[in-house]
């Protein structure tokens, strides 16, 4: 009898202390759970804007976006990418549809406001591949080019009146040049210094400094602040050493507001940080074993005074990441891919407005402009994919 009373007491303490165990190890994972919660930037994709075209007008392939002083949005896409059927009302095959202008102004509420661009001008070379799209702290439009022999960049006024070309046509590819560029993707503007930033490019593999009044060179560098080399790396092997030098394309060359410029070596999926004079500070790789296009295509900072958050366009993947500014590691990211609003194909370049929106521009066969709007901080798992941020309620 007091055998059986100590086997029982015994499986009764060994139960209670089971018990208690299990609730320790369940209260020590829900801390550390907590413990990996972070916030983050909730977005929504909105899937009203833009609005249609008019005049049965087809994007092309989107391959630039900015946003000026009044918050309205600028693309500029690449007409001649449309096909035969999407352009038949051109060639008088059919009714619809015609190429639209490749510069492309859009109100808040995404009215088409202003476009124009496309032809040659007096004093000015287009682009044989438009490229990237800027408006600068003064109003003026710049675009690149990065087209076999595109190596210069123009500055236009909102309405399409040229005002500046900086390099020419027909050049090799050169990364120690001071009269040209080697396939622009992009211009970023220094307001402080008034100075114009060029990724530069697809052909060339270096970031360049211009007066942006008169498109004199004021300095340019390679990867870690090197001199440009222009030898062929061959493809990208994340398990080799780190490359020396930038692998085209150069995609995209940004200056927050304490002054370090966020360089997106993009077939190369990583991040470097860069002194105004071109001293190398630190780097990041993001999705560091994506091939072929690369994973860092542009970057958007958000609009909080202390620009804590980059929002980089990532358009193998399909994807945005949000990484914090500072240490560069990524915290989140959305986006999947597909054709449906807030998906993602070859998603190229990204811009923020006065209110903290994202806009989007997908290259290839995206070909589109889509906008995620702003609906305060959330906090997520550290490292979680949020796929997909369709709207939580009825846009009606």
């Amino acid at each position: 009898m007091k055998k059986n009373l100590f086997i029982g007491s015994t499986l009764a303490a060994l139960l209670i202390a089971l018990g208690l165990g299990q609730g320790i190890l369940e209260k020590k994972a829900e801390a550390q759970a907590q413990g990996n919660k972070i916030q983050v930037p909730r977005f929504e994709v909105d899937p009203t804007f833009p609005k249609p075209l008019p005049n049965h007008w087809y994007q092309g392939m989107s391959i630039g976006v900015g946003v000026d002083a009044n918050d309205h949005i600028w693309i500029v896409h690449r007409p001649d990418s449309v096909n035969a059927i999407e352009a038949a009302e051109d060639s008088k095959t059919g009714t619809c549809c015609q190429k639209a202008p490749p510069i492309l102004e859009f109100a808040q509420d995404g009215t088409l406001l202003r476009h124009w661009g496309g032809q040659d001008g007096d004093g000015y070379q287009w682009p044989g591949s438009n490229h990237g799209i800027t408006i600068d702290h003064k109003g003026n439009v710049w675009i690149g080019g990065n087209g076999q022999g595109d190596g210069m960049v123009l500055k236009f006024t909102q309405d399409g009146k040229f005002l500046m070309q900086v390099g020419k046509k027909g050049v090799p590819i050169d990364s120690n040049s001071t009269e040209h560029f080697g396939m622009v993707a992009k211009i970023s503007i220094d307001k402080k210094e008034n100075e114009a930033y060029i990724s530069d490019g697809y052909g060339n593999k270096r970031v360049v400094v211009l007066d942006a009044d008169t498109g004199k060179f004021k300095r340019y560098w390679g990867a870690y602040g090197n001199k440009p080399d222009d030898t062929n790396l061959g493809r990208y092997n994340p398990d080799a050493p780190v490359a020396q030098q930038f692998r085209t394309p150069v995609h995209c060359a940004e200056m927050s507001v304490d002054r370090m410029v966020y360089v997106c070596d993009r077939v190369n999926d990583r991040i470097q940080v860069f002194t105004p004079e071109g001293k190398f500070v630190k780097e990041a790789w993001v999705s560091k074993r994506t091939l072929g296009d690369g994973s860092t295509w542009d970057i958007a900072f958000s609009n909080d005074p202390q620009q804590k958050f980059i929002y980089l366009a990532d358009g193998k993947d399909e994807k945005v990441w949000i990484l914090d500014r500072q240490s560069l590691e990524i915290l989140t990211s959305f986006g999947d891919g597909g054709k449906m609003p807030g998906q993602f194909y070859a998603v190229h370049s990204i811009a923020t407005d006065s209110k903290g929106n994202i806009y989007t521009t997908e290259t290839y066969d995206g070909r589109r402009l889509q906008r995620f709007l702003y609906k305060g901080m959330q906090s997520v798992t550290k490292g979680e994919d949020q796929g997909t941020v369709w709207p939580t309620k009825s846009t009606k």
